[in-house]
């Protein structure tokens, strides 16, 4: 089945709340899939700044952040944790495109965020987030901002393939746009030297809107690094300077995963994040 065609049933799955498994199982997901899409949040820069700074002047939950690298999906890594562990809650980064819901999920796109929406509700969560998209249509800049969607108890039920699971499973997507390094470089290089700020604060406020929601885990990643084309090592430092030993979001979460699909010879993207978290990193 192509991407387009498994986007399209996964919108059916989720307007009729189950689906039916290679073994001839119906699973509902309506319970979780209504109650995911009833408590999705929109959050404004200034309502994030404030969740920000309250998360900050708590004290960490724990005494430390175990990290760890794998060179995978990010929902393979989200379904790895599932099945090997129990999270409290998961916070899965949404790579996301600022403009339209899914990126271009349905039209059969292979992005990250694609990938999200076809296996998952997501995209039924996004389309509560009006305000957000709203917002950056009508903006020019490919900065974006920090708007940020919460979607909680989200059900995934497929993997990257389009099989579906036995038993879906729940995580938190925090839906961000990374600023679109690429197109600000063609379109806009006076706004080039802001992105590394910008990228700062967006990273804070996103860590900080993951603990406020009680997440002790975080699949992360290579945000932004695929067709936006922000630099991996740039990103990889931002995220260290805040989730390591020196870092305010240190021990904020039990457990931090960086999963970075890198299928290129030279592994750069995910040579960025091994070497930063590489030395308190679990072995993988």
């Amino acid at each position: 089945m192509h991407r387009a065609q498994i986007a399209q049933e996964t919108v059916k799955i989720l307007e009729q709340g189950q689906y039916r498994t290679l073994h001839r199982k119906v699973v509902s997901i309506e319970a979780e899939q209504q109650a995911c899409v009833a408590n999705t949040a929109y959050y404004e820069p200034d309502t994030l700044t404030t969740i920000r700074n309250d998360v900050l002047a708590t004290p960490a939950p724990f005494d430390e952040t175990i990290f760890e690298i794998a060179n995978e999906t990010t929902l393979q890594g989200a379904a790895r944790i599932t099945a090997t562990s129990s999270p409290q809650r998961i916070g899965v980064l949404n790579f996301a495109s600022a403009k339209n819901p899914g990126g271009g999920f349905l039209k059969g796109a292979s992005a990250q965020e694609e990938s999200l929406a076809r296996s998952s509700g997501l995209y039924q969560s996004l389309l509560q987030g009006r305000a957000y998209y709203d917002f950056h249509r009508a903006q020019k800049t490919c900065l974006y901002s920090d708007r940020m969607i919460y979607s909680p108890g989200c059900p995934v039920f497929r993997d990257d393939q389009g099989n579906f699971f036995d038993e879906p499973y729940l995580v938190d997507f925090i839906t961000s746009a990374a600023p679109n390094a690429g197109a600000i470089q063609y379109n806009e290089p006076e706004s080039i030297p802001q992105i590394p700020e910008v990228f700062n604060e967006r990273v804070t406020k996103m860590l900080g809107l993951a603990a406020y929601n009680k997440c002790d885990t975080l699949v992360l990643g290579a945000w932004g690094c695929g067709v936006f084309a922000n630099d991996p090592l740039m990103v990889a430092e931002i995220f260290w300077r805040h989730l390591g030993p020196q870092g305010a979001f240190w021990g904020r979460f039990e457990r931090v995963v960086f999963s970075v699909l890198d299928k290129a010879k030279d592994q750069q993207r995910y040579s960025a994040f091994d070497h930063y978290f590489a030395q308190q990193s679990t072995a993988m």
